[in-house]
């Protein structure tokens, strides 16, 4: 996403943007990948998968045939976990303005970390709307923080 200019109901002028984490962060990351089993479980998994699938076709006797929707669940159980990684990587959100110094409003920046594309976009949102109506990025239980 590129930067979106949006502005508040105080009448500041902030910027939003979203930014694809593609290395874990150094904080915050979930129970889910605390018990992940690394790089070599994924090669272990990858490894098996493609032996049983290549058992499964080279080995068929020639008189023996595979349906095309075999083919196709075999894609689908392929391209199921890089997809999910893909669509879960963590994002950064950042909402920033430079304020406001004559009506003594001072300048301010959040920032918060949010894990996979759906959500992002619907904190993205719900950040447009609270700087519309509100004037603050944040709320209740956002993952935006105020950084200075």
């Amino acid at each position: 996403m590129g930067v979106k200019i949006v502005t508040g109901a105080d009448s500041r002028t902030w910027s939003v943007r979203r930014n694809v984490e593609w290395r874990p962060p150094p904080t915050g990351d979930e129970f889910e990948h605390d018990v992940d089993g690394g790089r070599g479980a994924i090669v272990l998994i990858a490894s098996a998968l493609a032996l049983f699938w290549m058992v499964l076709f080279l080995w068929a006797p020639t008189q023996v045939h595979v349906p095309w929707y075999l083919l196709l669940v075999a894609l689908g159980v392929a391209l199921i976990f890089p997809v999910r990684w893909v669509t879960r990587r963590p994002q950064t959100l950042v909402a920033e303005t430079t304020g406001d110094l004559r009506a003594g409003m001072e300048p301010e920046r959040w920032v918060g970390l949010v894990r996979g594309r759906a959500r992002a976009n619907e904190e993205t949102r719900v950040l447009v709307r609270n700087l519309k109506t509100r004037g603050v990025p944040g709320y209740g239980d956002s993952p935006l923080q105020k950084v200075n």
